[in-house]
């Protein structure tokens, strides 16, 4: 699909000093940009959502990790340790 964008002339001479750099289009430089953009955001939006998700269920019951039990779970997993995720409790 086509689709037009209008860029300032700074810009666009950046995008084509990076194209020649690269020894790309200035097309394909604004493909890949816009690309990285949206898969940046749609991760972000997911993170937004598990959180929201993550709060309702604690507002429902309650259940959750102290900062020390999930400190001391992640510490084992950077140590290279099989450690299982603690039981969330009230």
């Amino acid at each position: 699909m086509a689709t037009s964008i209008k860029l300032d002339d700074d810009l666009k001479e950046r995008i084509q000093h990076l194209a020649g750099a690269r020894h790309r289009s200035a097309h394909w430089i604004m493909r890949e940009a816009i690309r990285d953009y949206v898969v940046r955001e749609e991760k972000r939006e997911a993170f937004k959502q598990d959180a929201l998700h993550a709060w309702e269920a604690y507002q429902e019951n309650g259940l959750h990790l102290t900062l020390e039990e999930a400190d001391d779970w992640l510490a084992k997993l950077e140590a290279g340790e099989d450690a299982e995720l603690p039981k969330c409790h009230d």
